[in-house]
């Protein structure tokens, strides 16, 4: 009876089950990359031939040649196409005969005025016939320039039965063929000439990224040349990134009040024919003059809920807090810029394991958020056009 007491009394001497929580997580954190960025946004355009021009009949006679190849390119001057010439030659020398005709009779015209302006002086003629002398010698001085007047016209008329190329391009197929009547009524259409180098792109911008723009630059006006120093950046659909320069070009002077935009043009070297006219294209489209600092951090880390974007920060005494942010672009790095809400040595968790939850302590360990060199942007896919 004593053991079984003792043995009870022993038991109850035994300390209590009492729960044990676990020991902080350990979380990787960073500090924000800081960095020069170029504020930019990118943007959908259009690729618009630097230049096209219809090349046209301006007088009648029929067609005799076609001196390229439908879809070739052409020099400036290299003649295209060419309308019979007989009647224009004709035409041509008659003017020279008529001016020639007219030069001769204003030489008569000024030697008998300057004979009866000799006599006048002399008292041997009278004013009647000085005066008759001065307005034959005026009348013979308008025949020859209507003379001139005519013979340009005729040399310009027989200029225009051939066609030449007004500036390097490709030539589009022929629209009439030889033989056929041209000019007779209208203009005859004959083929299309396009430029191709350089080559414009068109984009347009909202009345948004237009103040964003104009804050970024704090209201100061740029002018035309300063404009053309702004650099742009392209990529076709299947290209990565944007591998073809320029530089803008134009920026309308109003905003369409009906789309709320403004057009936006850039000019770029096209010696490859990379670029045809028609292509979209997405634009890369600076937001200031230069690189500004930023902090930066990997896109991965950012989360978002109802509330906005957010990222996990260790705070004081080691507790994760949830901090509120606004971010810009993504660099092709995997890098996000933050524009508010981080500071420059806030402590960003990195871990994506769910270890981190806010309000609850954590062990930091501190690591160094890699960058690599490129700090392009990214090449998103853009909406399918409209």
């Amino acid at each position: 009876m004593a053991a079984v007491t003792l043995a009870a009394l022993l038991a109850g001497c035994k300390p209590e089950n009492k729960f044990q929580p676990p020991p902080p997580a350990e979380v990787s954190v960073g500090v924000p990359v800081k960095q020069e960025v170029a504020p930019f946004e990118v943007l959908t355009g259009n690729t618009v031939a630097f230049a096209t021009v219809d090349l046209v009949a301006r007088v009648e006679g029929f067609l005799t040649s076609q001196n390229y190849v439908d879809g070739s390119e052409m020099k400036k001057g290299d003649q295209l196409f060419g309308i019979e010439q007989t009647m224009y030659k004709a035409k041509v020398k008659e003017a020279e005969a008529q001016l020639d005709g007219a030069k001769a009779s204003l030489a008569q015209a000024e030697a008998e005025f300057t004979r009866q302006e000799t006599l006048l002086r002399q008292n041997v003629s009278a004013q009647a016939t000085y005066d008759q002398a001065k307005a034959k010698r005026d009348n013979a001085r308008a025949n020859v320039e209507n003379a001139e007047g005519n013979l340009t016209v005729a040399q310009t008329n027989l200029g225009y039965t051939t066609v030449l190329a007004p500036f390097d391009g490709i030539v589009s197929k022929h629209l009439v063929s030889v033989g056929e009547l041209v000019g007779a009524t209208t203009a005859t259409k004959l083929a299309t000439i396009v430029q191709l180098d350089p080559m414009y792109v068109t984009f347009n911008m909202s009345e948004q990224d237009v103040l964003q723009v104009r804050q970024n630059l704090k209201n100061r006006r740029i002018d035309v040349e300063e404009l053309s120093k702004i650099p742009l950046e392209i990529g076709l659909m299947n290209e990565e990134g944007f591998p073809h320069k320029g530089f803008m070009n134009y920026v309308s002077p109003e905003i369409d009040a009906t789309t709320g935009t403004i057009l936006v043009r850039g000019l770029f070297s096209n010696p490859t024919r990379a670029l045809i006219p028609g292509f979209f294209v997405r634009v890369k489209v600076p937001q200031g003059l230069g690189p500004a600092a930023a902090l930066l951090v990997p896109n991965r880390v950012i989360a978002e809920d109802q509330a906005g974007k957010y990222l996990l920060t260790v705070g004081k005494d080691n507790v994760v807090v949830q901090t509120r942010v606004t971010t810009g672009q993504l660099l092709a790095n995997g890098l996000r810029v933050i524009s508010t809400g981080l500071q420059p040595d806030d402590q960003v968790v990195l871990n994506l394991n769910g270890a981190a939850i806010p309000g609850a302590k954590v062990v930091p360990k501190v690591t160094t958020i890699p960058v690599t060199t490129d700090s392009a942007p990214a090449a998103p896919t853009p909406a399918a056009p409209k």
